[in-house]
C-alpha cells in the first residue's frame, strides 16, 4: 500500500514510515521488534515493504514507537491534530472534561452530513 504526501507528492509507505520513526527515534532494530514482540526480520520485511503487517502488529509498532496507528498509516497530519486536540483538552480543569465531551459529540452531530 502507498501513500502520496500532499506536500512534497512524495511516495511514503507505513513501513518507510515505521523506519523513519525508529530511526529518529535511535531505536535499533532488534530493540524496535523486541518492544513490539515481533522478529526483527519481520520489521526488517515491514520497513523495506516486503511484506504487509495486521493490525495488532500496527498496534504493537504505534505503542512502541509512541504515535498512533493513524500516523503510521497516513502521516504527519495525523500527528499535527492529535497534539493540537491534546494540548487544548489539557488546558481545561478535568472536572469540566465531561462538559467539554458533550459538547464536542453535539458539534460532531451538527456537522455531520455538511
Amino acid at each position: 500500500m502507498v501513500f502520496i504526501m500532499e506536500s512534497a507528492k512524495e511516495a511514503i509507505t507505513p513501513g518507510t514510515r515505521i523506519l523513519q520513526l525508529r530511526t529518529e527515534k535511535r531505536y535499533t532494530r532488534e530493540q524496535l521488534a523486541y518492544m513490539a514482540e515481533i522478529s526483527e526480520k519481520f520489521l526488517y520485511e515491514i520497513e523495506n515493504n516486503k511484506k504487509g503487517f495486521s493490525a495488532v502488529t500496527l498496534l504493537k509498532l504505534s505503542q512502541a514507537l509512541d504515535v498512533s496507528m493513524d500516523y503510521i498509516m497516513i502521516g504527519d497530519n495525523a500527528r499535527k491534530y492529535e497534539n493540537e486536540i491534546v494540548a487544548t483538552l489539557e488546558r481545561f480543569n478535568p472536572n469540566n472534561l465531561e462538559n467539554v465531551e458533550r459538547l464536542l459529540k453535539i458539534a460532531y452531530e451538527l456537522t455531520k452530513g455538511k
